[in-house]
């Protein structure tokens, strides 16, 4: 009897805490961290639509939340302060190398940078620019590394002022604060109808790999659930709906070796980091 006993209570000990690990292993929110490429507030309108349904879908509380700055949302992504990351292809790599985090999609639209200058003006280079104000949106985004390197190339190794958001380089240029900033096609192509005849391209970059989706490892026992809910959201009126108001068109899977492509960018910012 004490031996049955024994092995009972040894039994529902070993139940009690593989139940605690199971419940661990689920965060009370899903906190989705998306990199600040526009003001707050965009953003979480921008995603309340995706927020909604992975709600919905996983049955647990969804937030969204983003940083000051792209240097700052690095330093929180590698504290594995997000369970999800939305982020361009270079801080998504040092995500995937330097803390574990696992990609799981990106959206089909390129990823390009461009340069932005007043329609009216007569910069047509890089050394036009010389010795007048550009703008990035810090010194860790994808877009104002590429701007820079860009610069360089062509004789201007000046550095870039820096803002916060890419609706903010559009005012600073046309207001002619600034002679160009850099900011991303699809930030471009989210500006007001009435502002981006006002701009014409300086440059535009390549595409690169652009935001990516990916997934903290330690909720990996929620990645069938989460993966199945972001392709199902592609699929939803509200999923079609904002991957044509933000020209995405949809998610698609990376591509082999997409992300170990942007290893040199990712090196900046972690030399940025130290």
């Amino acid at each position: 009897m004490r031996l049955f006993s024994f092995t009972r209570r040894l039994g529902l000990i070993v139940l009690l805490l593989t139940c605690t690990a199971a419940v661990a292993q689920v965060p009370a929110a899903l906190r989705i961290g998306v990199a600040p490429h526009s003001s707050a507030r965009v953003i979480l309108e921008m995603y309340q639509p995706l927020r909604q349904h992975l709600e919905n879908n996983l049955g647990m509380p969804v937030e969204v939340v983003t940083a000051p700055d792209f240097t700052e949302f690095a330093r929180r992504m590698l504290a594995q302060e997000y369970d999800v990351v939305i982020t361009t292809g270079h801080q998504a790599r040092l995500g995937q190398t330097d803390a574990g985090y696992s990609p799981l999609l990106t959206y089909r639209a390129d990823f390009r940078t461009v340069a932005l200058v007043a329609g009216n003006s007569s910069y047509k280079t890089a050394l036009d620019l010389k010795g007048k104000p550009v703008l990035g949106l810090s010194s860790t985004s994808l877009v104002t590394l590429w701007g820079q390197h860009w610069l360089k190339n062509n004789g201007n190794a000046e550095p870039l002022r820096y803002v916060s958001a890419s609706d903010s380089v559009a005012r600073l240029v046309l207001a002619g604060e600034a002679a160009a900033g850099f900011i991303s096609l699809a930030n471009y192509q989210s500006l007001a109808r009435d502002i981006q005849p006002q701009l014409r391209f300086l440059v535009i970059s390549d595409a690169l790999a652009g935001r990516v989706y990916l997934l903290n490892k330690r909720n990996l026992p929620l990645r069938d659930r989460i993966d199945a809910a972001l392709w199902n959201f592609a699929d939803t009126p509200e999923g079609k709906a904002y991957f044509l108001k933000y020209k995405l068109e949809g998610y698609r899977k990376l591509k082999p070796r997409e992300l170990e492509a942007m290893e040199p960018y990712a090196q900046e910012v972690r030399q940025t980091l130290r």
